[in-house]
């Protein structure tokens, strides 16, 4: 196992496809008075469109994707791309991040240089690390498997050969949310041995609180998350529905129209961020595009709506995690977890409501998310080897 050197170039031919696409679009009807409420508003798609067609310059884009170290390596067959950037600090604690769905490996952009080099943006040079930033397999640049069970914890066992056989790490910390906070999860109780702690932004949804069949044993605020669960379900899960169960069906549109590819991935940012129902007001143009365009030029969006069924069929049993947990929660992120269920499941030592933000944690509010990765991961320090 050995990485190579990664870098990102997309040929003539596959942006020639794409700009052939963005001239020739069928758009759908809109009911009038409509906006949001049945789905992505056609108005801002197409404004968003416009752009992609007429300004976005992806070569731009492409550049400063590069200016990261980025690698590529064959574990268990799957080649994994990830960003390695070396720490700025007299002894630098490598930490592992993991992204979700409908973002990538770019969710923690914005946050590397704070991390890696702290004393550049006035925190201390103590506090740097190493970070790792892992595409998750069949998402952007890293492949995918043609075999099932590609799941959360399948994912976790290949950080582990990441960050132990092919970086030399002994011991390591490792962050994540959505997607990225189970892979994490699976990390620390799978390989409580390898963690100095985990650091999390949300605990996914808790299955165990709303498929209960008795509710006289759950607590006042157990109810309230069972009730604003179902609710939620109910008005925003089609997506998760769909990818759970028929992710196949749902790849071809989304593989084959760049158009349907944007206007299914702008939704969840628009309904998932702290952006007062204004898309823009969280995220620019480039911010969206960049992302949804690692998911067209790679044609990974099937591959990575398939984790969701993977994560329903084949995931196994967790149990309570003993590794050192902090807990960063932002106040528009989804159903946020309640306190006491957490204690009691994780080992909390560090609980943190962030005064803004929401699901895209990093991409929103990089300064409150690093300074509180810092923060939490302080007392660590002098355990590192």
């Amino acid at each position: 196992m050995s990485a190579d050197r990664f870098h990102i170039h997309v040929s003539n031919e596959i942006l020639d496809d794409l700009k052939y696409r963005l001239h020739h679009i069928r758009w759908p009807d809109q009911t009038e008075n409509s906006n949001w409420e049945r789905g992505t508003d056609l108005n801002c798609l197409q404004t968003l469109v416009s752009y992609w067609r007429d300004h976005f310059d992806w070569r731009a884009q492409e550049l400063q994707l590069n200016c990261f170290s980025q690698f590529q390596s064959n574990i268990d067959g799957i080649d994994v791309h990830f960003v390695h950037e070396r720490g700025n600090g007299p002894n630098p604690l490598p930490i592992i991040l993991t992204h979700g769905w409908p973002d990538s490996y770019i969710r923690y952009h914005k946050i590397i240089p704070l991390l890696t080099d702290p004393a550049r943006y006035g925190r201390d040079p103590e506090d740097a690390f190493d970070v790792i930033v892992p595409s998750l397999p069949g998402f952007g640049f890293s492949g995918c498997t043609k075999h099932s069970g590609m799941n959360n914890c399948k994912v976790s066992e290949l950080w582990v050969k990441l960050m132990t056989e092919e970086l030399g790490y002994r011991k390591f910390a490792a962050a994540g949310g959505d997607i990225g906070s189970g892979v994490t999860r699976y990390l620390a109780f799978n390989h409580p041995d390898l963690l100095y702690g985990i650091h999390l932004t949300d605990i996914g949804i808790i299955k165990n609180i709303i498929t209960t069949p008795g509710l006289s044993n759950l607590s006042e605020d157990e109810l309230q998350y069972r009730m604003k669960t179902q609710q939620w379900i109910s008005q925003e899960g089609a997506y998760m529905s769909i990818q759970s169960t028929k992710p196949q069906t749902l790849s071809y549109g989304l593989s084959d129209s760049p158009v349907g590819l944007a206007g299914w991935m702008i939704e969840k940012f628009r309904t998932w961020s702290d952006c007062s129902g204004n898309l823009w007001q969280s995220f620019s143009n480039d911010d969206l595009l960049t992302n949804i365009m690692i998911y067209w030029v790679t044609n990974t969006i099937g591959s990575s709506i398939d984790m969701y069924y993977e994560n329903t069929h084949t995931l196994p049993a967790i149990g309570r995690i003993e590794v050192p947990t902090g807990i960063a929660l932002f106040p528009a992120d989804l159903l946020l977890p309640p306190k006491e269920w957490a204690m009691q499941n994780l080992n909390i030592t560090r609980w943190s409501l962030l005064p803004r933000g929401g699901h895209f944690t990093a991409m929103e509010e990089p300064e409150l998310f690093a300074d509180d990765i810092r923060a939490f991961f302080k007392p660590f320090r002098n355990k590192i080897k």
